[in-house]
């Protein structure tokens, strides 16, 4: 039997694939689709056990990012969106910093935190300026953001208690090495638009790109190897060969040395923790640091049932804890006994729902930052990925639209 032929074979269904065939079929490329897990999503994923829904680490949707804003239907996403403000356990007790336009009343507290002093004021002021400034300006810092905050003058609480657990959880840095522009991008999309949750889980992100492609998309198939000719790719799979005039290689970071000419990127990992409980430990509808000297690894906690009550069964609140691998990760015993104490309860008779442990869950970002990565990779191979682009949900749909125009480009197709 001769090969299956298509136009175009995108090898993975994560965001940047799906995003990238998207694009190609709404030109009129004839495109198909190979994923090797059983679900498309890639690490933008949700399990769903005991009708709770628990997205594969704890993830957000910033409704603030470019690609988002111009590709996706935010609203028939149902998104429910975290409170604007912090929680902060620290060994002198708990605090919440939140926007005083929505709690006037928590400013009184927050002056006595001693978080607010002038001098660390005006340094977060002066490092977080830049992030909403011209964007052009802002990629060009070549500074770790370690050494940004250094230079912005930002010490103290505010710095090691809130800043840097905060963004510890986001880009899973240990050392502060991470680029200060790829930091401060995110902090911009903090700023623009309150993140949130799908009614449905994470899922429902790539579930919504999928479901205009219809039938091109095949799960459960494993691609074992690319080879380019000199007019076309052979895509080998356990059960057959397929043949495309082009490929876009697609997968997770890990994954990509296997198939392409490429180093595997440096990645960072995490581990989350999901429970539920038939009480609600707090009222709280934010994010909840863990700043406190023994903390380590263990960086964030939420009710996120409090923000997006689909998450959870009626009758039932679910609770996420969130470590990151380069900080340290703690038994699944002292994470329970973390959260007791957070939330002034007794976490042990809490149900453990599932652990996720994912080493490869961002691209590393180190300074000085290549923003925009090539996503050519030969003739008629080409890749897509957050570690093409940034290591976010913006980076993996950008970097899937960067590879669709090229190869539209290539094809002589229009879009």
């Amino acid at each position: 039997m001769s090969p299956t032929t298509h136009d175009v074979v995108v090898i993975g269904a994560g965001l940047a694939g799906l995003q990238c065939a998207q694009r190609l079929a709404g030109a009129g490329v004839d495109v198909h689709v190979l994923e090797a897990d059983d679900h498309v999503g890639g690490r933008v994923s949700t399990d769903v056990v005991d009708g709770h829904l628990c997205d594969r680490g704890f993830q957000v949707l910033n409704p603030s990012y470019p690609r988002v804003r111009h590709d996706i239907d935010v609203d028939a996403l149902g998104l429910s969106r975290f409170g604007r403000g912090v929680e902060v356990v620290r060994d002198t007790g708990r605090v919440a910093l939140v926007d005083p336009t929505r709690k006037p009343g928590a400013l009184g507290s927050m002056v006595r935190s001693g978080y607010l002093t002038p001098g660390q004021l005006s340094g977060l002021v002066r490092w977080a300026a830049p992030a909403l400034g011209p964007v052009g300006r802002l990629v060009r810092d070549e500074r770790t953001w370690a050494k940004s905050l250094d230079d912005a003058g930002l010490h103290g609480g505010l710095r090691t208690e809130v800043v840097e657990r905060f963004v510890a959880g986001v880009v899973l840095d240990g050392d502060g090495s991470s680029s200060a522009a790829f930091v401060r991008l995110l902090v911009r999309s903090f700023i623009l638009a309150t993140p949130g949750l799908p009614r449905d889980g994470m899922r429902a992100l790539p579930q919504q790109i999928v479901a205009e492609l219809g039938d091109c998309v095949t799960t459960g198939v494993r691609v074992t190897a690319v080879d380019q000719r000199s007019d076309h790719v052979t895509i080998r799979t356990a059960a057959e060969s397929v043949t495309a005039r082009k490929v876009v290689v697609a997968v997770g970071p890990q994954h990509l040395a296997d198939l392409v000419d490429l180093p595997a990127p440096q990645t960072k990992g995490l581990v989350t923790w999901w429970f539920s409980s038939k009480e609600r430990p707090d009222s709280s509808d934010m994010l909840v640091l863990d700043a406190r000297t023994d903390a380590a690894g263990f960086v964030n906690t939420a009710v996120v049932s409090n923000a997006a009550p689909s998450y959870a069964p009626a009758g039932r609140h679910l609770i996420q804890a969130t470590a990151v691998d380069a900080l340290g990760v703690p038994s699944d015993a002292e994470v329970v006994r973390r959260l007791g104490s957070m939330y002034d309860c007794r976490a042990q008779d809490w149900d453990l729902l599932v652990r996720h442990d994912i080493p490869h869950a961002l691209p590393a970002q180190p300074a000085p930052i290549e923003m925009r990565k090539p996503v050519r990779a030969g003739d008629h191979v080409f890749v897509a990925g957050d570690h093409r682009d940034t290591a976010s949900i913006q980076g993996a749909l950008a970097s899937g639209t960067r590879a669709a125009r090229e190869v539209l480009a290539d094809l002589g197709a229009g879009g």
